[in-house]
């Protein structure tokens, strides 16, 4: 008997994961529908937003809703049931060719504006800012975050570890950050005392005034931050970094998150390309200001703009000259060219730092070759974290994927907390004077003295999040059994602020028994690794930037992929969303579909997140049958680990497809053997016995159609029927879901 009728809503998003949905999402609607589940889809794709930007412009055949806002508003009910897919992060470079395609597509979409001189290009311009960095995430993320690894990943990353990379005691390789001048040193912060209005104005020497935010809202007992980074500090800094990697001979690499910082970290990106080639700047940078092409979109895109320019072959020639007069380069592609600072999405702090620690401290030089590197993370509120692990490798060795522990995280995010929630109050300052943050009363709430070309910037962190941040490390704590170390430091303004609230909410929870301690997170981070090297975990409590890095950092240490970890986020008005891992290696997994017709995209994370989901619907609705779902999926996902069916390296192996054959062949299989629901394991019993009969046929038509290029109909708007055909291409194995 088919029980009450609840639902799910699954988000297309964009690249690789969008790929595998037109795979995946088939299956599960049709076993979803079985316990009365619907399985509603959303396109929350970066194309899918620029086109909600501009409902106007459009045809009605080519209007899309806003289903961001639509999901924004269910996130904040009870009945919010959320599975939310990787998204584009848009840096500018990737929003300018998601406008392009859809332009060729017949939408009629304005340029983004560079330098907008009108209104009207003002107003594109704010509307196009809407949508490019990581715009999804703040508006969903209306709960704090539980980020894990499951155990029977965890298990099987026991069994079978990943390799990682040998250390050296002698290695060279270190992390290089500003020691003052910089957000960490110049922050600022208040606890408002009640609910008001604040104004953000720049106060210029002569007395002019400019208004930057009329006005923000903030609530009692919110905690609010403003800080600035001092552009001549950041100048120096730099130079002196380009000069220590040529001295001591290791490649240098900048590592920033241009696409989720999307104000202040592609300046900061443009100043290292500045202060690489400064003689190009000096001598051309008016001419390349004069035709649009700035360094804070990367080295490539001025490279790809020089055959327009008159002067272009001699500022191709200066490059070439600063490329030979520095310190070798880290390379995001050797074979290709393309280096760390040629494009500010392509290394992104959070992955790119695991992925180096994971290869003994190595990058890829200019020769092909991996070599030792200064890693330059100009703002040292968390780049010391990663020198400590450095420094506990070159003195212990790599960790062991089969005996070291795990560091689970409950990470501060709800209601946009902290610096990623900064975007629409950072500004890089016009002129010299003072920013002034002022209440609605008129008084001085915070302010900074600044100069001209400074990134100042104002975040906020609301009291009931913080609060419930607190709560689900208590709740974590007293479910595990580990410690839970909240990484503050009390001599940071924030942080200071925050040990206050945690000092006043902790005895309201019963905590005996339990260890809970404070540390700063350079010595938060000795203390974990101390303890995983001896196999014991330990849960980190952190804020919303920290939560981002370890949430990559521990993963791709214990399992070789943050893509594997469980990320549940209890939305404080009770509803669940459920993110299913990381997709930094999408655009690679794309390429490869579109040259081989092979896609290398792992949904483990897709299985991890669809189980929790099914739980959550079954303890909110009292779907007993949703539950039976939930856990025979969370058992066939462990058969599927121990068969090793997880996508192959190569062509005419097993790709994303049939890995999602064989987690519907091991769910149906396991909803035929559950004992719960006799109706329900009837039902699936004729499914079970088709696919185990039918095994080699479909797993014979998957690999047939690989080797070969395919036509999708577009990177960032793919044609369905296309798509649909490619990635589900055994007519045996549809025809078995169907009939089900």
């Amino acid at each position: 008997m088919v029980q009450s009728s609840a639902r799910i809503v699954y988000t297309r998003t964009d690249e690789a994961p969008l790929l595998a949905t037109y795979s995946l999402l088939p299956i599960i609607a049709a076993y979803a529908a079985k316990a009365g589940v619907d399985i509603e889809s959303r396109d929350i794709s970066l194309a899918a937003r620029i086109l909600a930007q501009f409902p106007e412009r459009l045809g009605a055949d080519q209007q899309v809703p806003d289903a961001l806002a639509e999901l924004g508003a269910l996130a904040k009910t009870p009945e919010a049931n959320i599975i939310k897919l990787p998204n584009i992060s848009a840096s500018i470079p990737q929003l300018k060719a998601a406008i392009r395609e859809l332009q060729e597509k017949g939408f009629d979409l304005p340029d983004y504006p560079d330098d907008p001189k009108s209104d009207e290009d003002r107003s594109i311009r704010a509307r196009y800012d809407k949508v490019k960095g990581s715009a999804v995430n703040p508006v969903l993320r209306e709960g704090n975050s539980d980020r894990r690894a499951p155990l029977s990943v965890k298990n099987y990353a026991r069994k079978h570890p990943h390799r990682m990379g040998a250390w050296s005691g002698d290695s060279k390789t270190n992390v290089a950050h500003m020691t003052a001048d910089d957000f960490r040193s110049n922050e600022k912060s208040v606890v408002i005392p009640a609910d008001t209005s604040l104004r953000i104005a720049l106060v210029e020497e002569a007395g002019a005034e400019t208004v930057l935010r009329e006005s923000v809202p903030v609530l009692a007992g919110e905690v609010v931050d403003a800080t600035v980074l001092r552009v001549a500090a950041l100048r120096a800094f730099l130079t002196e970094q380009i000069a220590r990697a040529k001295a001591e001979n290791v490649l240098l690499s900048v590592h920033l998150k241009a696409t989720m910082m999307k104000v202040s970290d592609p300046i900061i990106f443009g100043h290292a390309v500045r202060a690489f080639f400064p003689e190009v700047f000096e001598t051309y940078g008016d001419a390349l200001a004069t035709a649009g092409l700035s360094p804070n979109d990367g080295l490539g895109a001025i490279l790809a703009g020089l055959d327009a320019l008159p002067e272009g072959p001699e500022i191709k020639a200066a490059i070439d000259r600063g490329f030979a007069e520095g310190p070798a380069l880290a390379m995001v592609d050797s074979d290709r060219g393309i280096s760390n600072l040629h494009v500010p999405s392509d290394v992104i702090v959070d992955a790119s730092m695991p992925a180096m620690i994971r290869t003994s401290g190595h990058m890829w030089g200019p020769d092909g070759a991996e070599a030792d590197t200064l890693a330059v993370l100009p703002d040292s509120s968390y780049a010391p974290i990663y020198q400590v692990v450095i420094d506990d490798c070159r003195a212990n060795g790599a960790f062991d994927p089969a005996t070291m522990g795990s560091v689970p995280n409950v990470g501060l995010m709800a209601q946009a907390a902290e610096e990623y929630g900064s975007h629409d109050k950072t500004f890089e300052i016009p002129a010299e004077g003072v920013v002034k943050v002022t209440d609605s009363e008129g008084n001085v709430v915070l302010e900074h003295r600044v100069s001209q070309g400074d990134i100042w910037r104002m975040c906020q962190a609301k009291d009931v999040p913080i609060r419930d941040w607190i709560k689900l490390a208590v709740s974590r704590a007293r479910a595990t059994g580990s410690p839970a170390v909240f990484w503050l430091d009390e001599t940071r303004a924030h942080d200071a602020n925050l040990i206050a609230k945690i000092n006043e909410t902790l005895p309201e929870y019963d905590t005996d028994g339990l260890e809970i301690k404070i540390l700063s997170p350079a010595d938060a981070m000795a203390y974990s690794l101390e303890r995983i090297r001896r196999g014991e975990d330990t849960i980190s409590v952190t804020g919303n930037v920290l939560r981002d890095y370890l949430t990559d950092l521990f993963p791709i240490m214990e399992l070789g992929t943050s893509a594997k970890m469980l990320s549940v986020v209890p939305l404080i008005n009770g509803g669940g969303l459920f993110e299913t891992g990381a997709g930094g290696s999408a655009p690679k997994h794309v390429q490869q579909l579109l040259k081989e017709d092979y896609l290398r995209w792992d949904s483990l994370g897709e299985f991890l997140a669809l189980a929790v989901s099914l739980e959550h619907l079954a303890q909110s609705t009292g779907n007993k049958r949703a539950q039976v779902l939930a856990d025979t999926l969370d058992r066939a996902t462990g058969t599927f680990l121990d068969e090793n069916k997880s996508p192959a390296r190569r062509v005419g192996s097993i790709d994303n497809r049939g890995s999602h054959f064989y987690l519907a062949l091991y769910w149906a299989e396991e909803l035929a053997a559950q004992t719960d629901d006799a109706e329900l394991a009837a039902e699936f019993a004729t499914l079970a016995a088709a696919l185990r009969e039918q095994e080699q046929t479909i797993s014979d038509e998957l690999i047939a159609v690989q080797g070969a290029p395919v036509d999708i109909g577009g990177y960032y708007r793919p044609d369905d029927d296309l798509t649909s055909a490619v990635m589900r291409p055994s007519a045996t194995f549809n025809a078995a879901i169907a009939a089900l």
